[in-house]
């Protein structure tokens, strides 16, 4: 598995580089040439992404070696698995207060609580006490929420609000911080490798490492975006926070108001749309089953030696090849359309959750053919990912929007957790660990989800076979099931 892993970083990196110079050339580019040369915007998005990037390489420091963390300090698979549920438990509970929390405390303060937050989590891996490290799950859930929703919160607000930039301005920051984000994943992974293996520091360096890098970015927001906000009209209104309403008038809610309507205009939304049903649906048993397989990679390719950090770039740079042949394939040049895309990578990840009820059989294990399960998978997510963003965006009004993400996060993470109890049942009562009976029980129970997904991807197909909506401008592929 050692050489395996090598040889598949360096193909996939060559894979990576080859796709992404050939996307360039068919796709038009992402930014308007306004947006380009204008200095102001530049100068805005790049104080943003200074931060934005520090606190997305921060996160992806902490993915290798969670796992073998655990495992380090003696842990039973069980009680890693609880470990796992307790930090998604705590992304349930802290998701609706992530997206009231910028509104009521500011956006740039709420940035701060992150930094805090997640510093927080990684000092407590330093403890082998059991209860430390569930209250570091808990602050990882809360961080967790808090970097989905609060640094995009700040940028659109000063972006729209302050600015007074163009709204078509936007996608370009996003492309770009997507783009490099792809590369901080598979260069975490070679860093971490680098700490807890060549260097023999251990499992607890890489989130060691991520202390000084979350400083930074606490640095970065405390002085720059204080620079860029002293420029700019202030961010919370404390007379809107005291009454609800900005200097005694009547026609602005409160922050807790304003919360409590989206919820409601996200679940009626939800309820009214088939389409809308349809896509939580698909999201909900696709991206839980994802939680489940952070958790499983370790434990079944670890016995076999493979450098973990190594095998994590792998994994996303195989995601980066996925996300390459999305653009490739919804260009002008090949006109396949988001829904078909979508419909390949939910087939692509049964496949691969198929392969490894096979490859993880008790007594059997097959390590080189989970691996390339693992890859497939991850090459599906790189599909999935704009996929499913395209279709969000035009079948979910942006206004309520944020209401139904909301929605559909929490049937998300609820099936992660009962997977994970599950397993964690399985791992009690049988035995599990690599090629165990419950690891096995719960890829299968993964693949059947994965063709419910697939269902509910056909049902969106059928419903939506003459919608306009759901479909690329300018490209006539037609919806033929």
């Amino acid at each position: 598995m050692l050489v395996t892993a090598y040889l598949a970083i360096v193909f996939l990196l060559a894979l990576c580089v080859g796709l992404e110079l050939t996307a360039r050339r068919v796709t038009p580019p992402q930014s308007t040439p306004t947006a380009v040369a204008n200095p102001a915007f530049r100068g805005f998005q790049t104080i943003f992404l200074r931060a934005y990037l520090l606190a997305l390489w921060a996160d992806w420091l902490q993915g290798p070696y969670l796992y073998k963390l655990y495992l380090h300090y003696s842990f039973l698979e069980s009680q890693i698995a609880i470990l796992y549920v307790c930090g998604l438990a705590s992304c349930v509970l802290f998701a609706p207060f992530a997206g009231w929390l910028p509104q009521a405390l500011g956006r740039r303060q709420t940035c701060l609580l992150f930094c805090l937050s997640y510093s927080a989590c990684c000092l407590t891996k330093l403890s082998r006490d059991y209860f430390v490290l569930i209250v570091g799950r808990i602050l990882g859930g809360l961080s967790t929420s808090l970097l989905a929703t609060t640094f995009e919160a700040w940028y659109v607000h000063r972006h729209v609000d302050v600015h007074d930039f163009p709204k078509e301005w936007i996608p370009s920051t996003f492309t770009k911080a997507a783009t490099w984000n792809h590369g901080l994943a598979v260069g975490a992974g070679l860093v971490a490798n680098l700490l807890a293996e060549w260097l023999h520091l251990g499992p607890v360096a890489p989130f060691l490492l991520a202390v000084p890098c979350l400083a930074c970015c606490g640095w970065v927001v405390l002085t720059d975006w204080g620079k860029e906000e002293a420029q700019g009209v202030p961010e919370v209104d404390k007379q809107t926070l005291l009454t609800g309403t900005p200097n005694g008038g009547v026609t602005h809610l409160s922050a807790k108001a304003r919360f409590s309507r989206s919820c409601h205009e996200g679940l009626r939304c939800l309820l009214s749309d088939r389409r809308v049903m349809l896509l939580g649906g698909v999201q909900a048993l696709f991206e839980s089953v994802l939680y489940i397989f952070v958790f499983l990679w370790t434990p079944v390719l670890d016995p076999h030696g493979p450098p973990l950090g190594i095998v994590f770039s792998c994994l996303m740079a195989a995601s980066m090849v996925g996300s390459s042949l999305y653009r490739l394939a919804t260009s002008t040049q090949y006109r396949l359309q988001p829904g078909h895309v979508l419909c390949l990578a939910v087939l692509m990840a049964f496949f691969s959750f198929f392969m490894l009820t096979f490859s993880t059989a008790p007594g059997q294990p097959r390590p080189h053919e989970s691996f390339l399960a693992f890859l497939l998978l991850e090459l599906a997510c790189g599909l999935y990912f704009p996929a499913f963003s395209f279709l969000q965006g035009r079948v979910i009004p942006e206004e309520k929007r944020a209401g139904v993400l909301a929605w559909f996060r929490l049937p998300l993470h609820l099936l992660a957790c009962l997977g994970l109890l599950a397993l964690h049942g399985e791992v009690s009562g049988t035995g599990g660990g690599e090629g165990g009976g419950g690891t096995r029980h719960m890829f299968g129970g993964c693949a059947v989800m994965m063709l419910a997904a697939l269902m509910a991807v056909v049902s969106l197909f059928t419903l939506g076979r003459n919608d306009t909506d759901l479909r690329l401008e300018g490209n006539r592929a037609e919806w033929e099931m």
